[in-house]
């Protein structure tokens, strides 16, 4: 089976779990991580249990492109595009308003934290869903994040309903995003560099 095959198989395993309302572990942009559809608020709040996670701690989501960035929230100021196009390293925006995904993702406030993803792999797992995907690092609320597939706890595999199999062996990048809160008049606030 070809590299193209197997992420192909992957993906649409992965895809038929989430539409079901499963979680999957996944790699993404940055670190491993535990996913669902961000429309399904029965998969978000698993994942919250899955992590140990308190529900006011809003998770973020990936998407594939600009297109579909536009259709998680309600307005992207120009200067997030601006970010976008220049980020070299994976960078998470946090927007007033979120739409189209479950309320359990929303801060307080109505905000959403959403990432255009770069990575191969989780830019085709977004395409193929057609709704972004839940993004939170692949540990238990408060202990490190992995830095390879291999420190992923037996807890965490044990809980997701998929584990893909794609990028197992692959060099991690390990870093988590930079997240920056735009308001609608275009002033930000850097959250984590």
């Amino acid at each position: 089976m070809t590299s193209n095959e197997s992420y192909n198989d992957d993906i649409r395993k992965a895809v038929d779990v989430m539409r079901r309302g499963g979680t999957i572990l996944y790699p993404t942009d940055t670190v491993w991580g535990i996913g669902c559809d961000a429309s399904n608020t029965d998969a978000v709040n698993k994942i919250f249990k899955i992590k140990r996670r308190a529900d006011s701690k809003a998770l973020i989501c990936l998407v594939d492109s600009v297109a579909a960035l536009e259709r998680t929230v309600e307005e992207v100021p120009e200067v997030a595009y601006q970010l976008i196009d220049a980020a070299v390293d994976p960078i998470t925006i946090v927007y007033d308003k979120g739409t189209g995904v479950s309320p359990s993702l929303l801060a307080e406030d109505g905000s959403i934290g959403v990432r255009v993803t770069g990575e191969e792999f989780s830019k085709r797992l977004c395409a193929a869903l057609r709704k972004p995907l839940v993004s939170t690092s692949a540990n238990i609320s408060g202990e490190p994040s992995p830095k390879s597939f291999d420190e992923i706890s037996p807890e965490i595999l044990e809980a997701v309903d998929y584990v893909c199999q794609s990028k197992r062996n692959d060099p991690w990048a390990t870093k988590a995003s930079t997240v920056i809160k735009i308001s609608s008049g275009g002033l930000f606030t850097i959250l984590r560099k």
